[in-house]
C-alpha cells in the first residue's frame, strides 16, 4: 500500500525529522573545509549510513544531503559543472537508504549562508531553480528551503520554485535574535509573505535551541492551514574541555518536544549538534499523539510590545546640510603615529579658526598605525566643539567589531562618518596584521544606513535610531572614469550622503570630476592636497594607488626641488590655483593636509573664506 502524499499526511500526524549532517560528519571523522555534498558521489556508503542512522532512530522524513549543492557553494570545490548529478545521486542514495515508509525531502540552504546580503536576484533565482529542477527530477516528495537569514533571500527561492511543483515547499528561517530576522521581519511578517508567494509550510531551524524556538513560536501569529515545523540546534555552540562542543543532551529534546507540539508544530527534527540519539528522543516523546491545532497569540498583544526605535534630533548641521546653501571645508588631519596629542590639537583649533567646518580623520591610513581617530574626535567634539568626521575603514574591523565601533561612535554624538575600503594592511607598517573585509564599503554603508532605521546588523530592533551621516569616497585617476562613476552610482544607491574626492592635481580634471558627477544628487567635496616638494609630488604619482599628477606640475616642482621651503610655498599656490577653478563649479571643498603640515591647509583654508567674502561684496 502506498504511503499518502506528505501534505495529506500531516493534515492529520506529526511527522519526525531527521537531525544534523554536516556536523554528525564531522563527529565520524570528516574533516571540516570538505565538500560534504560531494560525498554522495565520492563516499555514498557513508551518506548512506547517517540517513538510515535517523530513520533508525525513528525519523520519518529524511533531508537529501544536498544542502550547499547550488552552483555558486560547488563553485568553490570547482565542482560547479556537478550540480545536477550531485543533487540526482543525493536523492537516490536517501531513497535506498530507509523504509517506503519516510518521506525523502529536498534540502536546499541559504546561498548567502550568513555573508552580508548583497546579491543579484536574477543570478540567485537562477541557481535555486537550477538545484530545485534536478531535486524534483529526482523525485523528492518535498521542497525544505532551510537556514535562511534574510526573508529577501528565502522569498526569491520560492518565487523561483513554486512555479515549478505542486509538492510541499517548506520554507524555514533561521533567525540570530528571538523573534526577527536579520533584515528586521517580525516572525510574523515573514510567514505571512511566505504564505502569500505560495509556500506551504513555515518554520524555524538552525542557530536557536528548542526553547528559544519555543519562545519565538509563542509570539508569532502564524497563517493558518500552513505546516509548521521547528529544526532546533542542539543549543547554543560553546567551549568545552578546550573543544567547540553543543550543550543539549538528547534528554532535552525529548522533554522540549512536547512543547513545541503544543505550539501547533507538525515537523519537528534536529539541526547542528543534533544525533540520531537527539532524533529517537524526539521520536519517544511523539510516539502516538496527534497534531494540536494551532492558537496564535493575539495581535494586538504583539503589537503593543513593538515600539519604534526613538529617532535623536541633531542640533548643528551636518557638512550635508550646510553645503546645500553655502561653501564648507572639510580638512583631512590624520591623528599622529605616536602618543603625544598636543600637536595635533592645536593644528585642528588653527584650522577650525580659519574656517573649516569639519575635521575629518583617516582609519590608519595607507595601513600604518595611528592613534584612534574615534579617541581625538571625541576629544575635539568635547573639549573644543569641533563636529569631528571619521572615517570607517573595512579593513580592520570583523562585522562584530564594526558594529560596536558605530555604536560607540554615536554614543559620542559623533555621526558623519566617511565609509572607506581601507588599504591592504600588507602595504603598512605591520604587514603581518590581517586585512579581514568581511564586508565592501558597499555593504557596510547599506548597513550603517539600517542602524539609521533602528535595526542592528544582526535584524535586532533597537532603542534609538542612529543618525549617521554617510560619505563614500570617489577616485577620478582611472583610465574608464564612466566605470568610477557607476561604482560611484552603486555607493549613492546603497545610501551615501556625500561623496569626498581623491586629491586632483590639474585644473581640467577638477572640470572633469564635476560633469560626470554632476547628476548623482549628493553634495560632491573635490579633494585638494598641496605638494610639499618635488619628492612628495613623485611619490604620490607613482607610489599612491588612485593619485595621479600631471607632467606640467611635476615641473613646476621639480623647479624648486632643492629649496625646501620654497617647494613648499609652490605646492600652496599650485592648490590655490586649483581651487580657483574648484569653487566655481563646488561648493564643497575636501582639503587634505599633508605630512601634519596644518599652516598649508590653514593657509588653503584662509584663502577659501577670503575669495568667498571678495566675491559676496563684489555682488553686493
Amino acid at each position: 500500500m502506498s504511503k499518502k502524499p506528505l501534505k495529506e499526511y500531516l493534515a492529520e500526524s506529526l511527522i519526525v525529522g531527521d537531525g544534523a549532517m554536516a556536523t554528525y560528519l564531522f563527529q565520524q571523522g570528516v574533516s571540516i573545509g570538505h565538500c560534504n555534498e560531494e560525498l554522495v558521489l565520492t563516499s555514498p556508503s557513508l551518506i548512506a549510513e547517517v540517513h538510515r542512522a535517523y530513520y533508525e532512530a525513528g525519523a520519518r522524513l529524511i533531508e537529501t544531503n544536498t544542502y550547499g549543492a547550488n552552483r555558486e557553494r560547488l563553485a568553490r570545490y570547482g565542482l560547479e559543472s556537478k550540480v545536477i548529478r550531485i543533487n540526482r545521486e543525493a536523492v537516490k542514495v536517501a531513497r535506498e537508504s530507509v523504509g517506503e515508509d519516510a518521506y525523502v525531502a529536498g534540502s536546499i540552504g541559504s546561498i548567502c549562508a550568513g555573508r552580508v546580503a548583497a546579491f543579484d536576484e536574477e543570478e540567485y533565482r537562477d541557481m535555486y531553480e537550477e538545484q530545485a529542477t534536478a531535486l524534483l527530477h529526482a523525485g523528492v516528495d518535498a521542497i525544505i528551503l532551510e537556514t535562511f537569514l534574510d526573508v529577501k533571500e528565502l522569498l526569491i527561492a520560492v518565487k523561483a520554485i513554486r512555479p515549478l511543483t505542486r509538492v510541499p515547499l517548506i520554507a524555514q528561517l533561521s533567525t540570530i535574535e528571538v523573534g526577527r530576522t536579520r533584515d528586521a521581519y517580525s516572525l510574523t511578517e515573514a510567514f505571512r509573505l511566505l504564505a502569500e508567494h505560495g509556500a506551504d509550510g513555515v518554520g524555524i531551524n538552525c542557530r536557536l535551541g528548542p526553547v528559544e524556538i519555543l519562545r519565538s513560536l509563542e509570539k508569532t501569529v502564524v497563517p493558518e492551514n500552513l505546516i509548521l515545523s521547528a529544526f532546533p540546534n542542539a543549543g547554543r555552540l560553546g567551549m568545552s574541555d578546550g573543544e567547540l562542543k553543543y550543550k543539549s543532551i538528547p534528554g532535552y529534546f525529548e522533554e522540549t518536544a512536547d512543547l513545541l507540539v503544543e505550539q501547533g508544530v507538525r515537523l519537528l527534527g534536529g539541526c547542528c549538534g543534533t544525533t540520531p540519539e537527539h532524533i529517537r528522543r524526539v521520536a519517544a516523546a511523539l510516539s502516538g499523539k496527534k497534531p494540536v491545532k494551532r492558537v496564535n497569540p493575539e495581535l494586538c498583544r504583539i503589537e503593543a510590545v513593538t515600539t519604534e526605535p526613538v529617532e535623536i534630533v541633531r542640533t548643528r548641521p551636518t557638512v550635508v546640510e550646510k553645503v546645500k546653501n553655502e561653501r564648507t571645508i572639510i580638512c583631512e588631519f590624520d591623528t599622529p603615529k605616536d602618543l603625544e596629542i598636543s600637536g595635533f590639537l592645536t593644528g585642528a583649533q588653527r584650522l577650525q579658526e580659519a574656517g573649516v567646518d569639519t575635521i575629518t580623520m583617516a582609519d590608519n591610513s595607507l595601513a600604518t598605525a595611528r592613534m584612534s581617530n574615534l579617541a581625538l574626535g571625541a576629544i575635539l567634539k568635547s573639549q573644543f566643539g569641533i563636529d569631528p568626521l571619521v572615517h570607517v575603514a573595512c579593513r580592520d574591523r570583523n562585522l562584530l567589531g564594526q558594529q560596536s565601533h558605530l555604536m560607540g561612535l554615536h554614543a559620542l554624538g559623533i555621526d558623519q562618518i566617511l565609509v572607506i575600503t581601507g588599504d591592504p594592511t600588507r602595504m603598512g607598517d605591520l604587514p603581518g596584521a590581517s586585512s579581514i573585509y568581511d564586508v565592501t564599503s558597499f555593504e557596510l554603508i547599506r548597513m550603517v544606513k539600517q542602524l539609521n532605521d533602528g535595526i542592528s546588523f544582526s535584524g535586532k530592533r533597537l532603542k534609538q535610531k542612529a543618525r549617521f551621516v554617510v560619505g563614500t569616497a570617489f577616485n577620478p585617476h582611472v583610465r574608464q572614469l564612466e566605470a568610477a562613476v557607476r561604482r560611484l552610482e552603486k555607493k549613492v544607491a546603497a545610501g551615501a550622503d556625500f561623496v569626498m574626492t581623491q586629491p586632483v592635481y590639474d585644473e581640467q580634471g577638477i572640470l572633469n570630476v564635476y560633469e560626470a558627477t554632476k547628476h548623482v544628487g549628493i553634495p560632491v567635496f573635490i579633494g585638494i592636497m598641496p605638494l610639499t616638494g618635488y619628492r612628495n609630488a613623485l611619490f604620490l604619482h607613482n607610489e599612491v594607488p588612485g593619485i595621479k599628477i600631471p607632467e606640467h606640475v611635476l615641473k613646476r616642482m621639480e623647479a624648486v626641488q632643492e629649496d625646501r621651503e620654497a617647494g613648499r610655498r609652490e605646492g600652496v599656490e599650485i592648490a590655490k590655483e586649483l581651487l580657483d577653478v574648484a569653487m566655481e563649479k563646488f561648493r564643497g571643498i575636501y582639503l587634505i593636509t599633508p605630512f601634519s603640515f596644518w599652516k598649508m591647509t590653514e593657509e588653503l583654508a584662509l584663502y577659501i573664506r577670503q575669495k568667498d567674502r571678495r566675491r559676496v561684496a563684489v555682488e553686493a
